[in-house]
């Protein structure tokens, strides 16, 4: 058995666990319209049930970020499993909306304590060698397992028994199996002091990364932004403004914009990431006008075209914002810097829904996604701005006998050709 087996497999293990946190917290979008139906309740309990997840892991984030960075990976990954474990459980037997909330603030906090450390570890096993590929393996999955449990969740609601109690178990199976994997994969960080000061809530962004983050940052706000509307709000729009009751339609919403990234992602993961932000950026302006335009004309097929086109953003968007962010990122503040890339993605996830969810019964469903789409194509606009800007920036400050010569590379640095 070669040597680094072990490694390859918990990177496997790893990059899974990841992609089964991401899908738990989509797996509830389709069971949303079952929840509105049983219980009475309107879009506003729903966005609000939606965002009080990333309100909880944006908590987490500020303040145990950065702890697996001192603890060790395992150790965190492996309390904060039990606490997304918990968080089915709670879910499988809610009968009102104060239960919805508290598994969404336990899953929430608990997926927030994960989600930098898991993404650390992809880095920290894969090397300086495979650190490309560890990067896209960290851009890509989240969009998969959006994918997977959005369209997991709709076909399980339409087609199985017990609508809201079977998604949240299955899960549960599959988080126990992952524990154990995890608890098996080796943890190659070093205990190191500052355990206790890691825990206060600051966003640690390094020096070396500021820079870039800003420049990204229109990639983060207008990718999960567009994420919010469709994981919120989206089953709720295709039942309510639409008029289509089968749940597999409503969680095809969140596949076509998840599963649309994820291919986007992989396609082009060998394309700097200047360019992927670039085409994310465009895709962020088309698509959700195409989205209002179906929602406005009631229609089916623009509004799936709409979902599709954005999705194209949402994994470029985000992949290249991650790619162009981790590249400058010292690996021992990786899980700090991970955080913070997630603190901004679910902030601008999760804020937007909620007035989403407010204005929704004064306004309409079919304005609320006029109202998102407009602040997507803002950030999308904004994106191809700055990236712009700093194409422009960079070009000035080469010698003119070598602006022919240059290119830029993976970290938007020149590099030669």
């Amino acid at each position: 058995m070669s040597t680094d087996t072990p490694t390859r497999t918990g990177f496997s293990v790893v990059t899974v666990t990841l992609g089964l946190l991401v899908a738990a917290s989509s797996a509830p979008s389709p069971i949303f319209p079952v929840y509105e139906e049983l219980w009475g309740i309107g879009a506003t309990a729903v966005t609000v049930v939606f965002a009080i997840y990333a309100a909880a892991l944006l908590v987490a984030l500020l303040t145990i970020g950065s702890l697996s960075d001192h603890l060790g990976r395992r150790r965190v990954v492996l309390v904060a499993l039990v606490g997304v474990l918990a968080s089915m459980l709670v879910f499988s037997q809610a009968d009102s909306v104060g239960w919805l909330v508290l598994g969404r603030v336990v899953q929430g906090f608990s997926t927030g304590s994960a989600i930098g450390a898991l993404g650390a570890w992809l880095l920290d096993l894969a090397g300086p060698e495979r650190a490309a590929t560890a990067q896209l393996v960290n851009g890509a999955t989240p969009p998969v397992g959006l994918m997977a449990g959005g369209l997991g969740s709709g076909l399980l609601v339409q087609f199985a028994p017990a609508p809201t109690e079977l998604v949240y178990l299955v899960l549960a199976g599959l988080l126990v199996v992952a524990a154990v994997g995890i608890a098996l994969t080796p943890d190659v960080v070093d205990r190191v002091p500052g355990a206790l000061a890691s825990l206060r809530p600051v966003v640690r962004l390094p020096a070396a990364s500021r820079a870039a983050f800003t420049t990204y940052l229109p990639g983060f706000l207008g990718s999960w932004g567009l994420g919010g509307l469709c994981m919120g709000l989206g089953p709720s729009v295709v039942v309510g403004v639409l008029g289509i009751a089968n749940h597999v339609a409503g969680g095809l919403v969140v596949a076509a914009v998840a599963g649309v990234g994820a291919v986007t992602g992989i396609l082009t993961r060998h394309v700097a990431p200047a360019r992927v932000m670039t085409l994310g950026m465009s895709a962020l302006v088309v698509g959700p006008v195409l989205l209002a335009v179906g929602a406005e004309a009631v229609s089916t097929p623009w509004f799936f075209a709409g979902a599709l086109v954005a999705g194209i953003g949402f994994g470029a968007g985000f992949q290249g914002a991650l790619r162009g962010v981790l590249s400058t990122a010292p690996a021992h503040e990786r899980a700090g810097v991970l955080a913070a890339v997630y603190v901004v993605s679910y902030l601008v996830f999760g804020v937007p829904a909620v007035v989403a969810g407010l204005l929704a019964p004064h306004v309409g469903l079919t304005a609320v996604v006029d109202g998102y789409a407009v602040l997507v194509v803002l950030a999308g606009l904004a994106g191809l701005v700055l990236g712009g800007v700093q194409r422009a920036r960079r070009t000035a400050t080469l010698p003119a006998q070598r602006r022919r010569q240059v290119a830029p590379d993976d970290t938007g640095a020149p590099s030669q050709s």
